[in-house]
C-alpha cells in the first residue's frame, strides 16, 4: 500500500509537469496492484493514453530476437559457438563472417558496428522496411575490434541476428517472432508496424530534441526520425499487458528459448521513446512505457527500485 501510494504521488507530479506520458504497471506474480495511464497518445488529435495503448519499445525488441536465436539453438539449427559464415555464407564482408560467432552477436562482443539510424544511399529512413534494408547500411564495414575482446553495444549485431533467423527459419523475422514468441505468450497487441500504417490505439512519440532530464525544447512528433519499420534490433510496438505476458511466459517456461530465465531487465530509448521491463524486483514485475524522451520511463523504474 505504501509503495503504490508513493508511486501514484510521484507519477502525478511528473505528469502535471509534462515529464511523464505513458503507462505504468506494477504486478507481483502477474497480477497488477498498480496500473495507470497518463498523458496523450496523440496530442494533435486529442487522444489520451490508455492501459491498452501500444508504445514503441525501442531496444526491448532485442529480447525477442535473443529468444528466437535460443529457440533455433534448442532445435539444433545452430550452435551459439557457430561462426556467422556457417549460416550467412553470402555475408558481404567475408572476414567478419569468418571471425564472429553467434554468441558474440548476442553478447555485444562481436566487434560489428555500423549506424542503423542512417538513411540508405539515395533514399530516406522511410525506405528501411525489412532486415536486408538495415543490413545494407553496414554489412560491408570492417570490425571495430577483435571479436570477444570487449563489449560494445551493437544494434547492427542484432540486425545480423535477424538475418540469421530469417535464413534458418525460411520466414521473415517479423513472421517468425509473431509465430514463435508472441503467439505462445498470448501477446495479441505486439508487432513491428510500418510507421505509415500504425494500428489504432498506438502512441505517437514526442521529443524535445533528445535524451536528458533538463531538455526544455518544445515537444514535436518523432515520426520523421523513425525508420519505415522496426527491425530485429528494435522499434516494434507493444502494450504493458503484453510485456507482462511475455515476462510470465518466460518465467513459466511457456516459450521455447526462454525457460528458466529470471530477473529480466531490459529497456529501450530514442527520441520520443522510452520503455523498460523489469521482473523480480523484490517479487514485483514492472512495465513502464513512455512516448517521451529518455529517461521518462527509466526514472520511474529507478524510483520503484528505491
Amino acid at each position: 500500500t505504501q509503495l503504490v501510494a508513493a508511486l501514484e504521488a510521484h507519477l502525478d507530479n511528473l505528469a502535471a509537469r509534462d515529464r511523464f506520458s505513458g503507462v505504468v504497471v506494477l504486478a507481483p506474480g502477474g497480477t497488477p496492484v498498480f496500473e495507470r495511464a497518463y498523458g496523450m497518445a496523440d496530442r494533435e488529435a486529442g487522444i489520451r493514453n490508455a492501459l491498452d495503448t501500444r508504445f514503441n519499445l525501442g531496444s526491448i525488441n532485442k529480447a525477442f530476437t535473443a529468444t528466437a536465436i535460443r529457440q533455433l539453438a534448442e532445435a539444433g539449427k545452430l550452435a551459439l559457438t557457430d561462426t556467422l559464415i556457417q549460416h550467412l555464407p553470402d555475408y558481404p564482408n567475408r572476414d567478419v563472417a569468418q571471425r564472429v560467432t553467434i554468441a558474440q552477436l548476442l553478447k555485444h562482443t562481436s566487434g560489428i558496428g555500423g549506424n542503423i539510424f542512417e538513411a540508405p544511399s539515395g533514399g530516406s529512413r522511410s525506405d528501411l522496411r525489412k532486415t536486408a534494408d538495415f543490413l545494407a547500411l553496414f554489412a560491408h564495414e570492417p570490425l571495430q575490434f577483435e571479436p570477444g575482446s570487449r563489449r560494445q553495444y551493437s544494434n547492427a549485431g542484432y540486425v545480423v541476428l535477424g538475418a540469421v533467423i530469417e535464413r534458418l527459419s525460411g520466414m521473415s523475422y517479423y513472421d517468425y517472432v509473431r509465430a514463435n514468441v508472441f503467439e505462445p505468450a498470448g501477446m495479441t497487441s505486439t508487432g513491428s508496424y510500418a510507421k505509415d500504417s500504425l494500428p489504432p490505439n498506438t502512441a505517437v512519440g514526442y521529443t524535445r530534441g533528445g535524451p536528458g532530464r533538463e531538455a526544455q525544447g518544445p515537444l514535436r512528433r518523432n515520426t520523421e526520425l523513425l525508420p519505415g519499420r522496426g527491425s530485429s534490433a528494435g522499434g516494434g510496438y507493444s502494450t504493458a499487458q503484453d510485456l507482462l505476458r511475455f515476462a510470465r511466459a518466460v518465467h513459466e517456461g511457456r516459450i521455447a528459448g526462454g525457460a528458466g530465465r529470471r530477473g529480466l531487465g531490459i529497456g529501450g530509448g530514442a527520441p520520443g521513446i522510452n520503455a523498460i521491463l523489469e521482473t523480480d524486483i523484490g517479487g514485483y514485475d514492472l512495465v513502464v512505457l513512455a512516448n517521451l524522451d529518455p529517461p521518462a520511463a527509466e526514472d520511474v523504474g529507478r524510483q520503484v527500485r528505491e
